[in-house]
């Protein structure tokens, strides 16, 4: 009986160190009220928005212009013979061809510049987030903000990659 109780402490206390070891420290974070709150994202907000409507300003005087040139065709088109009639709206489909094109290059390149200022926001952001992980000791960080509370830290010792490719005869 003596045996029995010893096993049974032992086991215990075997079983509450083990589950000590197993036990994740797991965090998580609002990536949006992050990001909002930093100082650098304003400044890269207010250029973006300056570099948005140069576009925006070449892209309506472009609007206007064949607003006015599609104005003028349709007030003089009864006069107008074929030919002239023909050469006007060519000039009025190569104008909006124009317009669609600076559109859609204006988008791209907003979207470049977005990318080029906000990528060493986010680059701070993330560092700052592995540094809190590991002075605390986090095992985990989810943000809380992203599709499914996407991991945005965690040890790499619980990385299974290596151990699933090598299961699956992957080098």
């Amino acid at each position: 009986m003596k045996k029995l109780i010893v096993f049974l402490a032992c086991g215990i206390m075997i079983g509450s160190a083990a589950k000590a070891q197993t036990a994740m420290k797991i965090a998580y974070i609002n990536s949006a009220v992050l990001l909002q709150s930093m100082p650098e994202r304003v400044n890269a907000d207010s250029a973006l928005s300056k570099y948005t409507r140069t576009f925006q300003e070449q892209i309506e005087m472009m609007t206007k212009e064949f607003q006015t040139k599609l104005s003028a065709f349709q007030k003089d088109e009864k006069t107008m013979s074929e030919a002239m009639k023909e050469v006007k709206a060519k000039e009025l489909q190569d104008l909006q061809a124009r317009i669609e094109s600076t559109q859609q290059s204006a988008q791209e390149k907003i979207q470049q510049k977005k990318q080029d200022l906000y990528t060493p926001i986010l680059e701070k952001a993330d560092k700052a987030i592995k540094d809190v992980a590991k002075e605390k000791n986090y095992d985990y960080i989810f943000d809380v903000n992203s599709q499914g509370g996407g991991i945005v830290f965690s040890k790499e010792e619980y990385d299974v990659t290596a151990l699933v490719k090598t299961k699956l005869g992957i080098k």
